[in-house]
């Protein structure tokens, strides 16, 4: 009886991790069509992405090209530009996303040294 117990214990803690494992991070990244600078930063995000944040992010890539309405509705100003809409609060990152550091910081994913 016991060992059900601690059994059913340790199944249900199996499925409370699952159901919470760790923040979520929501991120539009805007571009200007296919340019070298746009290229670098689809490039770079997704390397960081797939790198510190696996399995817990959602990026959409917005051509502002194609959808110019958004860049008033976000308030874009510079292209690339990164929004981190969650977790909040709400950041923006502008260029061409190589510097990681900066954004590991900017995203909370690292302290400043």
């Amino acid at each position: 009886m016991e060992k059900k117990a601690l059994k059913d214990e340790l199944k249900a803690l199996g499925k409370k991790i699952k159901a919470s494992p760790g923040k979520r991070y929501v991120l539009s990244l805007y571009i200007a069509g296919a340019t070298p600078k746009s290229t670098r930063a689809i490039m770079n995000i997704k390397k960081i992405c797939e790198e510190y944040l696996m399995g817990r992010y959602e990026l959409e890539v917005v051509d502002i090209y194609q959808q110019p309405e958004l860049v008033k509705e976000e308030q874009i100003i510079a292209i690339p530009t990164l929004l981190k809409k969650l977790p909040l609060p709400l950041r923006k990152f502008i260029g061409d996303m190589s510097k990681t550091e900066k954004i590991l910081v900017g995203l909370d994913i690292k302290t400043r040294k």
